[in-house]
């Protein structure tokens, strides 16, 4: 009997990337992967860094190599399905791999070999791409308009040097994976436009002070107390110095008999519940006593029913309830000016500098190139018109002022952002916002009768002060206000006062001005 012969077409296995889509699916992939390799190197040889282009090249870049990839096989696929329709061709449902056919060996180690080159690259951006979703630049500049405050505020931080992750993330993949999440949904917003104008704060998940600050600070070894010097200018004609030198009471080992001071918090446990945001108003205070039961404060002047304390919640005192701002600190120009003075950017010999340059400061304006031009020209105009030959000798001085208090305006106003030094109120202090006193207010009062204490000396003592209304050589032991008004400075907050009048930070306490 005759013996057939096999008269069937074949095809060669690499004809099967012979098409538009695998074609461009390996110059998509070809492409992503050199133009990571050379931004890896620019970075790596040359410290070339762009916060978009590392975006680009750590997350875009890699996706491309895959959706490339991706795109190779799938175009090889549709080949080989469009073959299978000839008969004459006869091929089998899945392609044959014989490595006996030096062809198909050669095709089979090209693919492999730029599969694990790619694979390669991919890691390595991965990786970089990781780090670089940790870092302060990724942070603070890549959605720049929305972060440009914050991330301003934390460069002139003591915590310059502290990633923004070590405190808003800290370890553990569970805070990890919540870091993510709510990272995603803040870039949704960017994307949409639907962000809040100022961000709003507190945070309200951020991991408790133990996991994150206290790797740092250490409180079983706090001091005891430390010496401060405050220096402060006047908004006369002199720019007169004033001074006022004091022994800060920080406290001793947190839980011991004879712990006090500020830090006596922290070795008890304390909680509190605030009925608004910013925590502001707290009507509710309780501590722990040693044998397990509470010792519960109420505020007199706001009326509070024990069940409401399922509605709001209580809340275990932390140090980020008093170091509410602790690398995001936007300061008032009134210190702001007096640390220039200090610094010696700023020359006192020009008269009422510290009253014009907070008055400038304080104007509202529509953009920083507004404030920038406003500020040039208000101080310039003030010194030609009230004192021309002065404006003529320290030139340089009103020049250097300027430049300061515009630099002081920019680290402290974000028009675009509507953000201003008083847009987040800092409770570390009690001189513009309440503070301290949104407890030690004297009117947190326990069943027994006894209140929380308002006394100043809690805190700290008076060692002494200079001031134009204080005789030279006056040893003074109770802070002396540079204005005499009375009986009000023992029963005003300074808040009450030193509170811009644009920001309610009480969250009602207008109408209580308004009567006062």
């Amino acid at each position: 009997m005759e013996q057939r012969k096999d008269h069937r077409k074949t095809i060669s296995a690499e004809k099967y990337y012979m098409n538009v889509v695998s074609l461009l699916g390996m110059l998509t992939s070809a492409i992503s992967a050199l133009m990571i390799a050379i931004f890896l190197a620019l970075q790596a040889f040359r410290g070339f860094e762009n916060p978009y282009l590392e975006l680009v090249t750590f997350f875009l870049l890699p996706g491309g190599i895959l959706f490339g990839g991706v795109l190779t096989y799938l175009g090889a696929w549709r080949a080989r399905i469009n073959h299978r329709k000839n008969p004459d061709l006869g091929l089998p449902p899945l392609p044959r791999l014989d490595f006996n056919d030096p062809r198909k060996l050669r095709l089979a180690g090209f693919f492999a070999l730029v599969t694990v080159v790619f694979f390669f690259v991919i890691v390595i951006a991965s990786i970089k791409g990781f780090e670089f979703s940790e870092s302060t630049t990724f942070c603070g500049e890549v959605c720049h308009l929305q972060m440009e405050p914050e991330h301003t505020a934390w460069r002139e931080s003591a915590h310059a040097r502290v990633r923004c992750v070590e405190c808003h993330v800290g370890s553990g993949l569970d805070y990890y994976l919540k870091a993510k999440l709510n990272g995603t949904r803040q870039l949704y917003s960017v994307l949409t436009d639907t962000y809040p104008a100022p961000i709003p704060t507190p945070i309200h998940n951020l991991r408790p002070a133990r996991g994150t600050c206290e790797r740092c600070h250490w409180p079983q070894k706090f001091i005891s107390a430390r010496y401060k010097l405050f220096s402060h200018n006047a908004p006369n004609e002199e720019n007169s110095r004033r001074e006022i030198q004091m022994l800060i009471k920080i406290g001793g080992t947190p839980g011991a008999p004879n712990s006090s001071g500020i830090h006596w918090h922290i070795g008890k446990e304390v909680n509190y519940l605030a009925t608004d945001e910013k925590r502001m108003n707290i009507p509710y205070i309780s501590v722990k006593r040693k044998d397990g039961s509470l010792d519960e404060f109420v505020s007199i002047d706001k009326p509070f029913k024990k069940e409401e304390v399922e509605k709001y919640g209580k809340r275990l005192m932390d140090c980020i309830d008093c170091h509410n701002r602790p690398a995001h600190s936007y300061h008032p120009p009134s210190e702001e000016l007096d640390h220039a003075f200090e610094a010696g950017k700023l020359d006192p010999a020009l008269p009422f500098l510290k009253k014009i340059a907070g008055e400038l400061l304080e104007k509202q304006y529509k953009s920083k190139e507004e404030a920038t031009a406003t500020i040039n020209k208000g101080v310039n105009e003030y010194y030609a018109k009230n004192y021309a030959p002065l404006a003529a000798s320290r030139a340089a001085s009103i020049k250097q002022a300027i430049e300061e208090i515009q630099r002081i305006y920019s680290r402290n106003y974000f028009p675009r952002m509507k953000v201003v030094w008083s847009a987040y109120p800092t409770h570390m202090g009690h001189f513009y916002f309440p503070g301290c006193f949104r407890c030690h207010d004297g009117k947190h009062k326990n069943a027994a009768g006894r209140v929380i204490s308002k006394d100043c000396n809690l805190c700290h003592t008076v060692i002494s002060q200079i001031q134009e209304n204080i005789p030279k050589g006056t040893q003074v032991k109770q802070f002396v206000h540079p204005v005499d008004i009375g009986d009000d400075l023992n029963i005003t907050n300074c808040s009450d006062c030193h509170t811009p009048n644009s920001v309610d930070v009480t969250g009602g306490a207008d109408e209580q001005k308004k009567q006062r």
